[in-house]
């Protein structure tokens, strides 16, 4: 072969090769893909476990006819222990409240008592501390010097995971909350 003939085939090759280079990336296609039926399956579980716990509730509640019970916007029940109707300050964004709370089984055994969790402080929707949400919601709910009893279904206390040798999982909770303070953010 001569030399001329090498020249076009090698540059016939580089052609042909570069022709295919340029040709845009496919994406991967996953091995499995996933029919959405776990995430349907979850979710009508959490429904159950949510139903039966309000059902629970509702029930202590109706043989407790002597409190006043609240149901709150957020999913969770609670009644006053100590209510101040004078005051009409309640907890906003930034505040930062001073307060002590318990955490009880719907038994009255104690999982967390307030000398364990001490007085605690929080900045209202700002705090990256380790409250269960009804906590946080239930404080937006109080004014100072307030003692009040919530009670939680699971989902805004400790859920799935609960408390490690303390409480099981999915467990409603019930929680006494007393704010000390309130100190305005602006």
């Amino acid at each position: 072969m001569n030399s001329q003939m090498l020249h076009k085939l090698f540059y016939s090759t580089l052609f042909f090769v570069l022709i295919i280079s340029c040709k845009s990336p496919e994406a991967r296609r996953p091995v499995q893909s996933a029919s959405g039926t776990f995430i349907k399956e979850s979710a009508e579980r959490n429904k159950k476990i949510y139903d039966e716990e309000k059902s629970y509730i509702e029930k202590i509640m109706a043989q407790d006819s002597t409190t006043d019970y609240i149901s709150s916007e957020n999913g969770f029940w609670y009644y006053y222990n100590k209510k101040d109707t004078t005051n009409t300050e309640m907890p906003d964004l930034g505040d930062i409240v001073k307060f002590s709370y318990n955490i009880k089984d719907f038994n009255g055994s104690v999982i967390l008592s307030e000398q364990e969790n001490g007085i605690q402080q929080y900045k209202i929707d700002q705090s990256n501390q380790d409250l269960i949400s009804g906590v946080r919601e239930g404080l937006k709910l109080m004014k100072e010097g307030e003692i009040v009893t919530f009670l939680f279904p699971s989902y805004k206390a400790f859920g799935y995971y609960g408390i490690e040798a303390k409480l099981g999982t999915n467990i409603p909770v019930q929680s006494t909350i007393t704010l000390h303070s309130i100190e305005q953010s602006n």
